[in-house]
């Protein structure tokens, strides 16, 4: 499966033996994968918190924004990313794959809070807080230790499966039973 790209743009699944509380039963939107070292944003991890708690908007918004807040990673968690269908028009952005946008543009942001509010929906835009990231070889090493498995992007699963189902449904479209997966070297 690895690419000239490495194993972008892909999907990680945390391997049942993945013990790191961080990242257990996690799918990770794996976008950047290089010899540098690799960069990626959990996908199924909503969080009960309003983005107009967090957010410091520059106008008089509501506190009742449409947008949803999902735990993207361990890493910096007070920087946000949105995660789009749309390419933003603003600001710098990340093309993960067709139809899948990165962007921690605030220009951008204020865009998608002051346009149509389906545009601020779960199954188009969400604001990840932190990201998955790992060093020079660590991904490789954590892939040839059997923690993670990988597989294709796949937008319906990231954008229309419920979190809590999107682990197991990632799994089962390899054909595998996720209770039959067991610990083993190399990659998946």
């Amino acid at each position: 499966m690895p690419t000239a790209d490495g194993l972008t743009p892909g999907l990680l699944l945390a391997m049942p033996q993945l013990d790191d509380p961080n990242f257990h039963r996690s799918v990770v939107l794996l976008c950047r994968h290089g010899e540098d070292g690799a960069l990626g944003f959990i996908v199924n991890r909503p969080l009960e918190i309003p983005a107009g708690e967090l957010l410091e908007l520059e106008s008089d918004e509501s506190t009742d924004l449409p947008l949803t807040v999902w735990e993207g990673g361990p890493v910096s968690q007070e920087r946000g990313w949105l995660l789009c269908r749309d390419e933003p028009t603003e600001g710098e952005t990340l093309n993960v794959c067709d139809g899948i946008f990165m962007s921690s543009s605030q220009a951008h942001l204020n865009s998608v809070l002051g346009g149509d509010p389906r545009h601020c929906e779960p199954d188009r835009s969400r604001l990840l807080l932190g990201y998955a990231g790992w060093g020079p070889g660590q991904l490789d090493t954590e892939l040839a230790a059997s923690a993670w498995l990988a597989v294709p992007v796949d937008m319906e699963l990231i954008f229309h499966t419920p979190s809590e189902d999107l682990w197991e449904r990632a799994i089962r479209t390899l054909g595998v039973d996720p209770s039959a997966i067991s610990p083993g070297p190399g990659i998946h």
